[in-house]
């Protein structure tokens, strides 16, 4: 067939040759050149039988398969290269260091504690009522703090929150040192539990707001890293003080927190204000400013400033009014999150893992280890412990994500809690105390802190601090830890108490079941929030219902 063009069709010239027929030329014509493909009804030219051939056909066939193939292979191999890791913003971690130092204070204090009340207790004569008093006073009186600390931070803005913070405890650290008498050091432990309930609440909510989504879990964390460096720090100085006199050396011990407050205080004054703060205030130029500084890029900080902007809706002015009557009669997406808040709060300290750390002298007493100095070196090893798993906690956090750490660090605590438990019970009133139960209760004791800084140590702290909606975010997480100091100091004013009436190991296996429940809780109402922005966590609490009935 001839086209319009008066060329051979080159299908039917292709079905032809694909049927064997043979194609003859028309008579009464002439040659052609080689070159030049003659227009017949019936080509038989090298280039065009080249053209028409099956074998051309069937290899342009494979040639396009084989580049198909390839283009796939190399998508897949796009696809299957791991994410860039994104980079640390280093404006960002300066400001969370900064505002992270101020619960070095809190840390130092339960450290140092646990060693000085061995030597107030001899040298003030108090009963073991009054130990758990004193030890226990700061965490209720922290209560205080953070309950006051939210309505501050919204009225004087989240960085003069910390100053104030740091200034509290130092008046309370001089109180204690140069106490005359047992109601004078109950005075500055008020003082210094004030302070400490501002830090503990004011600390992680700065940092979650200055810090980008992808980086927020490792600098929301540095609190938690920080606070397991104070109780390091506070091993030590007991370890270094403990051969002065009775009635110099806990004086030294709590006097010295006022130091780094005195260089806290000084250091925020170098930090900005924190952007969602500011918005919140009216000052979008400012926060503009401080989000350009926090963020990798320009068209970051400016998609963050419209997130902001578009949260903070209409609010200009802000002092935190009307927060509380929103608490307290909430909406169903917000009582997820009090849900979410206060259950990791409340079990944060239900675990005793304050109270072990307060009173793990007294354990290991019980356990047949004696000298003073034996038992505070101890204490330095499970504090170096401490503070190497609540870095790599922090390090892995933004990675694997809140859930799967949380989930491991109860499950360990757990397992810790019940081998520390079984360890006692060879050890409680018997003349013989086996080696492998004193070495078990060791090693269990530091199993247990160690997956307490892994779980719920700093994901407690990220946690809080990132799922409020940013109106309620300084309150509403003021509110989760005034839970977790109330628990905390009712568990250091009885653990003694419940432990002389249990034992030890009556109390270790009541904590391990705290910890079961505990991971049974989470795994059912603590949602995954890595990698996404503050203002986005909340839609994860308004669809949690939708998504589960669509799964």
């Amino acid at each position: 067939m001839v086209d319009s063009t008066g060329q051979a069709s080159l299908r039917d010239t292709s079905m032809a040759g694909s049927s064997g027929a043979k194609v003859d030329e028309a008579p009464g014509t002439d040659a052609q050149p080689e070159s030049v493909i003659p227009v017949t009804d019936a080509p038989t030219d090298g280039v065009t039988e080249m053209l028409t051939s099956p074998r051309l056909s069937l290899r342009l066939d494979l040639n396009q398969s084989c580049s198909l193939l390839i283009m796939d292979e190399d998508n897949k191999m796009e696809s299957d290269q791991p994410p860039k890791k994104t980079p640390l913003n280093k404006y960002a971690l300066a400001c969370a260091l900064l505002a992270s130092t101020n619960s070095i204070l809190l840390g130092y204090d339960i450290g140092v504690m646990s060693g000085a009340v061995l030597f107030i207790k001899d040298n003030m004569n108090i009963s073991s009522s009054q130990v758990e008093i004193l030890v226990g006073s700061l965490n209720v009186c922290s209560l205080i703090g953070a309950l006051a600390s939210g309505k501050t931070s919204d009225m004087i803005g989240r960085r003069y929150t910390i100053i104030l913070s740091a200034t509290t405890f130092l008046i309370g650290s001089l109180l204690m040192g140069f106490a005359p008498s047992y109601p004078f050091l109950m005075a500055g432990r008020v003082v210094a539990g004030i302070g400490v309930g501002y830090s503990l609440m004011i600390a992680p909510v700065y940092t979650a707001e200055v810090s980008p989504a992808m980086t927020r879990g490792l600098l929301t964390s540095l609190p938690e890293i920080f606070i397991t460096v104070g109780i390091l720090l506070g091993y030590i100085f007991n370890y270094a003080l403990a051969g002065l006199p009775h009635h110099i050396n806990w004086r030294l011990m709590l006097g010295l927190a006022a130091l780094p407050a005195i260089a806290i205080a000084y250091g925020v004054l170098q930090m900005p204000e924190s952007p969602r703060w500011l918005i919140m205030k009216g000052n979008i130029e400012e926060a503009k400013r401080v989000l350009r500084k926090t963020s990798d890029n320009d068209d970051e900080a400016d998609l963050r400033l419209e997130e902001i902007i578009k949260a903070a809706g209409s609010t200009t002015n802000w002092k935190g009014q009307g927060v509380w009557k929103e608490l307290l009669r909430p909406t169903k997406p917000l009582r997820r999150i009090l849900l979410a808040a206060i259950g990791i709060n409340f079990f944060m300290q239900a675990s005793g893992n304050d109270a072990v750390v307060y009173y793990t002298p007294s354990v290991f007493n019980a356990a047949g280890i004696h000298n003073r100095k034996g038992l505070i070196a101890v204490t330095i090893i499970m504090g170096i412990a401490k503070t190497f798993f609540c870095i790599v906690s922090a390090l892995f956090l933004d990675n694997f994500g809140r859930r799967p750490m949380l989930l491991l660090g109860t499950i360990g605590m757990a397992v810790s809690l019940a081998g520390l438990g079984l360890g006692s019970m060879y050890l409680h009133n018997v003349d013989y105390k086996p080696p492998w139960a004193i070495a078990l209760c060791v090693v269990a004791v530091c199993a247990d802190v160690s997956f307490f800084s892994i779980g719920l140590g700093p994901i407690t702290w990220v946690y809080s601090s990132e799922i409020f909606p940013i109106r309620l975010r300084a309150q509403g997480t003021s509110l989760a830890v005034s839970v977790n100091r109330l628990v905390s100091g009712a568990v250091a004013m009885t653990f003694l108490t419940i432990s002389n009436k249990i034992t030890f190991a009556g109390t270790f296996f009541l904590l391990c079941g705290v910890m079961v429940v505990a991971t049974i809780f989470f795994y059912f109402f603590l949602p995954e929030t890595k990698g996404k922005s503050l203002e986005e966590i909340m839609a994860i609490f308004e669809d949690k219902k939708e998504e589960t009935i669509e799964r």
